[in-house]
């Protein structure tokens, strides 16, 4: 059986926080120019490897597993503080690592979401935001327009109560098979990338692997369900990954507020399944396709306008005089640096050369 190795200049570390204990990626030299990129749910730095490995030599790359992810710490996630754990971890690991500030930043996904809140908190400590298929500015699942409008006054349909008992239960079980539409195999094939993407044997076995660390449970993933009298009869809880990225509890729309303002860059799959207007994994639009009984309908509960949100308030960022730019790479899933490495390079760099 082959193993999976770290491309050439990747290495692997281990640092103590004021936080917790985090393992990272690294390469480039000690000197370089610091760019610290954050993975989203149920991943952790691996995912980062090919760009780590094909970063120009003036930057010192960092990828970060984040909290419950990974080799990292397993600590649980205060989900009412939205995604500030994340961004308070990366703070802390930054300090650590004595890094000259300001830094780019790089967030895919859930870490998307939590260098949004990094900026709102340290805006002087960035030089920049790379979202790549980030969480909505208003969270994920529970809000029916651009505004962020709540669907019900508890945010009912959002959170941990949303994921799929038997996805939790073969993450437990420690599944690689490919059995099941919810094994955590087949979750990446078939909502990570484009469907058109084929993995390397070794590298997906090795991405299933760090899959399986994930820490579950009501402090990891998906977190803790509080009831609701309203549809689909749960609400966000209080613990967890899932909650944390949840509407009510997470609210990233004060980035357009930040000053200074550091250059954005957005860039996404033009067929991500996951942030989407129509997501897989948004109640909202599993009701409307029928999937889910008792679906109040568009006038309650529509899908959430994830991209409409984003583009939204992106728009007011540079009203309020920052700037921001849209890349949409063309047969990509939720991770354009897994399945169209080369376009998602030459954007990325291309905006790193033209802001470092």
């Amino acid at each position: 059986m082959t193993t999976y190795t770290l491309p050439d200049g990747v290495r692997s570390a281990t640092v103590e926080t004021s936080r917790l204990r985090v393992h990272y990626l690294e390469t480039g030299p000690a000197d370089g120019v610091p760019v610290v990129f954050l993975h989203g749910n149920l991943v952790s730095s691996l995912f980062w490897d090919e760009t780590l490995a094909a970063l120009p030599d003036r930057y010192r790359g960092l990828a970060v597993d984040m909290r419950g992810f990974g080799d990292s710490e397993s600590l649980a996630i205060d989900a009412t503080r939205g995604v500030r754990d994340f961004a308070d971890d990366a703070y802390a690991f930054i300090e650590a690592m004595e890094l000259a500030t300001p830094v780019h930043l790089v967030g895919w996904s859930t870490g998307g979401g939590a260098i949004m809140q990094y900026a709102i908190d340290h805006s002087d400590h960035v030089a920049s935001l790379s979202l790549v298929d980030p969480v909505s500015p208003h969270g994920f699942v529970g809000t029916k327009d651009v505004e962020g409008t709540p669907c019900y006054p508890d945010f009912a349909g959002g959170g941990a109560g949303g994921m799929a008992p038997e996805m939790i239960e073969r993450l437990q079980a420690g599944d690689t098979s490919a059995d099941s539409d919810l094994s955590p195999r087949n979750v990446m094939r078939n909502f990570f990338v484009s469907p058109n993407h084929t993995f390397d044997p070794v590298r997906e076995d090795a991405f299933v692997a760090e899959i399986l660390k994930s820490k579950t449970g009501d402090g990891n993933f998906p977190g803790d369900v509080a009831p609701s009298s309203n549809w689909p009869t749960f609400a966000p809880g209080s613990q967890g990954v899932n909650n944390a990225l949840a509407a009510g509890h997470c609210d990233l729309t004060s980035l357009v507020d930040i000053e200074p303002k550091p250059p954005i860059l957005w860039i996404r799959g033009a067929d991500d399944q996951v942030v989407s207007d129509t997501s897989m994994f948004d109640i909202g639009y599993l009701g409307q396709l029928g999937a889910i009984p008792g679906w109040p309908g568009d006038d309650v509960y529509p899908p959430q306008p994830m991209v409409q949100q984003i583009a939204a308030t992106l728009q007011t960022y540079v009203h309020n005089g920052g700037t921001s730019s849209e890349v949409v790479i063309a047969d990509s899933g939720h991770s354009p640096h897994l399945d169209q490495a080369a376009e998602f390079q030459e954007a990325f760099f291309g905006f790193l050369a033209a802001n470092s």
